[in-house]
């Protein structure tokens, strides 16, 4: 069992024994037998904690514990505790015994159903779970329940794919209080962007887009959108502009705009124009994607030798596994009765290549060789970035 799963269930078991004892004081001021039932399953059901057998000392707790006002806390906590361990179903089972009991006070009955809520969404129960919380958001007048109601409406909704209705939830003052929500409410608005230009409603997705953007100025994933909207629209001089903006929001970000950057400054034919940008882009964050760029402009143009001279001088500033593989294509190419050799050691450093993933999560460490705007681990969003160093950029 974890630690921390098994402090809870010892604090969990010191709660039920503080009861216990009161309950004790209580018959003894009375006069009453000082011999009780339930203190014996108390100390069978600690037994059998301190024996590492958690499941019967739950179980035991359980029964030993009558339901009142002054135990409501330790049920919920025996409940949440039984969802931690995988069993929503029987936190379920608690929460709504509890919750059936007429003498709960509104703020007890309002903690109640947010536990429930949080079962049901551990249950994937979603619907069930949504009218609770929006019950729970109706009714309730504690503040102190209402922001993790709000928050936890927000993740169902993120689960259903209902962007418009978690930014109707988050709005004003989710976004404005909590930066991974604020974060997050931008990439709703991309997603609400996504279908509108899905739907041919550009006028729409850049109205979007720009909200985003003033939500949270450094979400790179809408100008990335914003470019595809100028890109579409034949718009070239607009597309690099954007994709320049995007590439200061965020330097990690360099190398995935670098493709249709390129295609862009082709477009309008200005090449030189190309080169100049990716030659300040070295100066700022020299990233090996860039480095290899103009590298390859340069072998067009001067040769061989050249570019060699470009990558290599990089690679004697931050070594890089994909700048040694780049260097292999050039040497394969000029080798004379070396290229078996150099074409064996092309392969290795292409095999290495392929296994390693190019992006990163910075708050999990999930990593693939797809950019996913939210985790598919942690589900958080605006995290993922190209990885750095010696086998990334």
């Amino acid at each position: 069992m974890p630690d921390l799963k098994l402090l809870a269930l010892l604090l969990v078991a010191i709660a039920i024994g503080w009861w216990l004892g009161r309950l004790e004081s209580r018959r003894h001021a009375r006069h009453q037998p000082r011999s009780s039932p339930l203190s014996r399953d108390y100390f069978v059901g600690l037994n059998y904690l301190l024996n590492e057998q958690p499941d019967r000392a739950i179980e035991t707790f359980v029964q030993a514990l009558e339901v009142n006002s002054d135990t409501i806390e330790t049920h919920i906590a025996l409940g949440n505790l039984f969802r931690s361990r995988g069993e929503a179903d029987r936190a379920v089972k608690i929460h709504q015994n509890l919750l059936a009991r007429p003498s709960l006070t509104a703020l007890q009955s309002d903690q109640v159903q947010l536990e429930l809520s949080r079962d049901f969404l551990h249950l994937g129960l979603l619907d069930r779970a949504e009218r609770l919380l929006l019950g729970l958001l109706r009714t309730s007048h504690d503040q102190a329940r209402l922001k993790p109601a709000k928050l936890l409406l927000v993740d169902l909704y993120e689960r259903e794919r209902e962007w418009a209705k978690a930014l109707e939830v988050a709005q004003p003052q989710l976004i404005r209080e909590d930066a991974d929500i604020r974060r997050a409410a931008a990439h709703w608005l991309c997603e609400l962007a996504q279908q509108d230009m899905h739907t041919a409603s550009p006028a729409l997705a850049r109205k979007r887009l720009r909200q985003a953007l003033s939500i949270d100025d450094r979400c790179v994933r809408a100008n990335w959108l914003i470019a595809e909207l100028e890109r579409e629209a034949g718009n070239y001089k607009a597309e690099i502009r954007t994709l320049q903006r995007l590439a200061r929001q965020d330097h990690d970000f360099t190398p995935i705009v670098l493709e249709p950057l390129r295609d862009a400054y082709l477009k309008l034919e200005d090449e030189q124009g190309l080169v100049r940008c990716l030659r300040q882009w070295i100066s700022e964050a020299p990233h090996i994607s860039t480095v290899i760029m103009l590298a390859r402009l340069t072998e067009q143009h001067e040769g061989i030798n050249a570019a060699a001279n470009v990558i290599g001088d990089q690679l004697a500033v931050t070594p890089s596994l994909r700048g040694v593989d780049y260097l292999m294509d050039l040497y394969v190419t000029e080798a004379g009765p070396e290229q078996q050799h150099f074409s064996l050691l092309k392969r290795h450093t292409g095999k290495l290549l392929e296994s390693r993933p190019r992006f990163r999560c910075h708050r999990c460490g999930f990593a693939g060789a797809h950019l996913h705007w939210q985790c598919p681990r942690c589900r958080s969003w605006g995290v993922t970035k190209p990885i750095t160093g010696l086998e990334g950029e």
